[in-house]
């Protein structure tokens, strides 16, 4: 048995999500594609997958082959990519994350001028507002904002973001004057956009002095930024959102800035990898080329 392609075979297997399309992927009979499972599991005295006709399922033996499998696989590649003119050009398949609004705005368009200096490399790029696990989707990179969650994971930072509290003109006209004071805003109307505003009271801080918490009453919530943002512009109610997210409001408008001397602390933006030493040539190539580009949209200015 050639234990390197039935590595490779089983972790086509778990990215395919069936043994019939990692065959039709890997351009192989689905007898052979069975076949190097089941060598590679008697080999290993295990079970790596639970199977039935419908799904597949890894079991923990399997989960954890997975994770050194990808490990070895990468370490291959890299050895024959320093060899070849992939060293010189990236390309390949390139697989990332990162959450929408950022994605949509800041991340696709480096992306596409990336692919224009590369035209032999190829992207996957997952838009979600969700931790996604890189290990179990076979993803390369990560575009994260705030804590993590983590500590396997190796990062890279890439910038900040300020948490920046708003609210229309609409709503400023029928509740009075912008606050001064965080207190002023304790049971306020306030809507609220998943993630790092998850619903809990408010936190403010400015200097040394003690936080100062406020408890809002939540009128609208989403899942989605961009909704709760137009629910936010309509007056719905104040919200508090990231930067990049309101700029263009603040600078139309549409929104105005409440209370920027309390703003809390900085958000951390980073880049996610599994492993930081296993990094293909596309990988490196891009987060070095991409950093500079994204930390400067990051610092541009809030109105």
């Amino acid at each position: 048995m050639d234990k390197l392609k039935a590595m490779d075979t089983f972790v086509r297997i778990v990215d395919a999500g069936s043994l019939s399309a990692a065959a039709a992927g890997a351009g192989q009979s689905l007898t052979a594609v069975v076949r190097s499972l089941a060598a590679l599991e008697q080999a290993l005295g295990a079970r790596l997958l639970n199977r039935t006709t419908r799904r597949i399922a890894l079991t923990d033996e399997g989960r954890v082959y997975l994770e050194r499998c990808r490990r070895i696989l990468a370490e291959v590649d890299d050895a024959d990519a320093a060899l070849s003119e992939r060293q010189q050009q990236p390309s390949g398949r390139l697989t990332l994350t990162a959450p929408v609004m950022f994605g949509s705005l800041h991340l696709a368009p480096v992306l596409a001028h990336f692919l224009q200096l590369h035209p032999g490399l190829r992207v996957d790029l997952l838009l979600v507002d969700r931790v996604v696990d890189l290990l179990e989707e076979g993803l390369d990179l990560a575009l994260r904002i705030g804590t993590l969650p983590d500590s396997s994971l190796v990062a890279r930072p890439l910038g900040s973001c300020r948490r920046v509290l708003c609210a229309s003109p609409d709503w400023l006209a029928a509740h009075g004057p912008a606050p001064e004071h965080p207190s002023a805003l304790a049971g306020c109307r306030a809507v609220r956009a998943g993630g790092l505003d998850g619903g809990g009271d408010w936190l403010f801080s400015r200097g040394a002095g003690a936080p100062v918490r406020v408890a809002p009453q939540t009128v609208f919530s989403s899942n989605q930024v961009e909704a709760a943002l137009q629910a936010c512009r309509r007056g719905v109610g104040c919200g508090r959102f990231l930067s990049y997210q309101v700029r263009d409001d603040l600078a139309a408008g549409r929104l105005l800035r409440l209370l920027p001397d309390w703003e809390p602390e900085a958000v951390a933006v980073q880049w996610l990898f599994p492993h930081s030493r296993l990094l293909s040539l596309r990988v490196r190539a891009f987060v070095d080329w991409a950093t500079p580009r994204l930390a400067e949209r990051l610092s541009e200015r809030v109105a």
